[in-house]
């Protein structure tokens, strides 16, 4: 019998059916990197969400035919040692097109419209002591006009060019860093920096985008721009970012992930006189995590795991 374990089971909060065929399922709340090889003996199959499942854990599994992670990004297994095992490893794509888009909107429309420096213009009785039925105290832009460039353009990406052009902003994608050619429909990649009042990122973490957006980038962008991030934390150089904010490289950023999660107290990120700042919001990376898109996670989930039984697998990248 399939033995399958589920390594971070309070990581997604919907109704997860049972595969149709014959299994024995095993669920852990969560999970330590420590605990990983012994929950995973003896397992056929294991579904991991932001758990590591690395080349030692790999070596040390040998039942181990299929990894079917809970999400879109991939890095958290070594991809490598899965493929010279022969092991399948499946994701989940589309499931957020509609909640990370308008997590990203959020962030632009709260930014733009300066909301968190307002509130705490109410807070401190401003409102209540002006003169005049409203206040100037901070600027407000609109987005209609704006142009939002894209560092990616995959599901999420066309998901939020397709809200952002329903704004009344100009989208311009960005043509990879480095790239000698520009693609149709691309922008090279320094001219989207130079010119987007908005930028945000939508591509995976890898060797190569790592730290793609660092002080030289930071400051290519124009002062009033905005960078937000919903991708990976990995993506910016964060110390960069800290910098760009305090210094006004750029005028502001809004980011759902951090390049630790969950942070530990003294993470940069993290720190109380940034998460001050009126110009910048951290959320604690649930753009993904709409109850709808969630279900259709679960689902998705379960439809590779059968699919890999069957014979046919998808959603393969590996």
């Amino acid at each position: 019998m399939l033995r399958i374990v589920q390594l971070e089971g309070e990581s997604l909060i919907a109704e997860v059916r049972r595969p149709a065929f014959a299994h024995d399922w095993v669920e852990h709340a969560k999970t330590a990197p420590a605990q990983v090889i012994e929950r995973l003996a003896g397992a056929t199959i294991a579904i991991t969400n932001k758990v590591a499942i690395d080349a030692a854990a790999v070596a040390a599994l040998p039942d181990l035919k299929m990894i079917a992670v809970s999400a879109t990004g991939t890095n958290n297994v070594d991809l490598e040692a899965c493929r010279a095992r022969g092991i399948i490893v499946s994701n989940i794509r589309g499931y957020a097109v509609h909640t990370v888009p308008e997590h990203v909107m959020a962030l632009l429309l709260a930014l733009s419209r300066n909301l968190v420096a307002w509130r705490e213009t109410l807070l401190a009785g401003g409102w209540q002591r002006s003169e005049q039925f409203c206040l100037f105290d901070h600027p407000i832009r609109d987005l209609h006009g704006a142009t939002l460039g894209l560092i990616g353009s995959g599901t999420l990406g066309n998901g939020v060019a397709r809200l952002a052009e329903a704004f009344g902003m100009r989208v311009r994608r960005a043509e990879r860093k480095g790239a000698t050619v520009v693609r149709p429909g691309y922008t090279a990649f320094a001219e989207v920096l130079a010119e987007s009042d908005a930028i945000s990122l939508h591509c995976p973490l890898t060797a190569d985008t790592l730290n793609l957006i660092g002080e030289a980038e930071l400051r290519a962008m124009k002062r009033s721009a905005l960078l937000i991030n919903t991708a990976r934390g990995g993506i910016v150089d964060e110390l960069a970012l800290i910098s760009a904010l305090k210094e006004g490289w750029i005028a502001g950023a809004g980011f759902d992930a951090i390049t630790a999660e969950p942070p530990p107290a003294n993470h940069p990120m993290v720190d109380p006189a940034l998460l001050a700042l009126p110009n910048f919001l951290l959320t604690p990376h649930v753009a993904w995590s709409s109850r709808p898109a969630m279900q259709t996670l679960a689902d998705q989930l379960i439809d590779n795991i059968e699919a890999f039984v069957a014979g046919a697998p998808k959603n393969r990248v590996a």
